[in-house]
């Protein structure tokens, strides 16, 4: 089944995933997608920009699918979820022009690395941010910390990691989080006046501009950050979270 949906519209790459009725949570299956979406349109020269979004008006991307993670107990099988999450990020990081996440609801987790893995972030007006991983017993481990430190500077990194909590738009504003927040209603009108400047610049000055401010992070925070969410996410006090997180999701449903 295809999770992702890519589409050009004048000169900008629209990413979509279509997953609205898991809250686009990502799957090992659409991390692999994303990955796959952002490297096949690198090469393109005619673009200008990219959006990324989610299906639906409720999440943009609401954290790691629980029960598909459920079963990455070993390391090895912890390795080979992390790395194809960083690698589905890094896949947006390293985009050659800016990428715009469009956030139509709340984005939790993995869905929070995922946001601050772009260069812009448009919130819908009830859309939501949270770097909840603290209250998991985990950590970053997508390159989400790194991502944040580097938007609203380490201090406050610091804070809202540990905080863990979930941020609406006017907060993720004040914070420094979101670029622009959407009138009720009106996401796509906020994201259009936010592709206006790139799509008046020509391709090239673009990728330029991108090349300087967003260079290639260094190979030892990218380690560190990954080696801290191994430990984290194998520790006891993870899967005692998530077990617990999972038995209140099943409990709801049989309500």
């Amino acid at each position: 089944m295809n999770f992702v949906d890519a589409r050009i519209v004048d000169r900008v790459l629209f990413v979509t995933i279509r997953r609205a009725a898991k809250l686009n949570t990502l799957s090992m299956a659409v991390l692999a997608e994303l990955r796959d979406t952002f490297e096949r349109y690198s090469d393109d020269a005619s673009l200008v920009g990219a959006v990324l979004t989610g299906e639906g008006d409720r999440a943009f991307a609401a954290g790691g699918d629980l029960h598909e993670f459920d079963a990455a107990r070993t390391r090895p099988a912890a390795e080979k979820l992390a790395r194809l999450a960083t690698d589905a990020l890094e896949a947006v990081r390293r985009f050659p022009v800016p990428v715009v996440a469009a956030l139509n609801g709340a984005a939790l987790g993995g869905g929070a690395e995922l946001a601050a893995a772009c260069d812009l972030r448009v919130f819908a007006a009830h859309a939501r941010i949270g770097f909840i991983q603290g209250s998991l017993g985990i950590s970053t481990g997508w390159g989400g910390g790194d991502d944040l430190r580097r938007i609203v500077g380490g201090h406050a990194a610091l804070r809202i990691l540990i905080a863990a909590q979930k941020l609406d738009a006017q907060a993720a504003f004040a914070a420094g989080l979101a670029d622009a927040v959407a009138e009720e209603g009106k996401l796509d009108e906020a994201v259009t006046a936010v592709l206006s400047p790139l799509r008046a610049r020509s391709p090239q000055v673009l990728r330029a501009f991108k090349a300087v401010t967003r260079p290639p992070r260094e190979k030892d925070v990218v380690e560190r950050e990954y080696n801290h969410f191994l430990e984290c996410w194998l520790h006891d006090d993870h899967w005692k979270a998530h077990d617990a997180i999972v038995a209140s999701l099943g409990a709801k449903r049989q309500k």
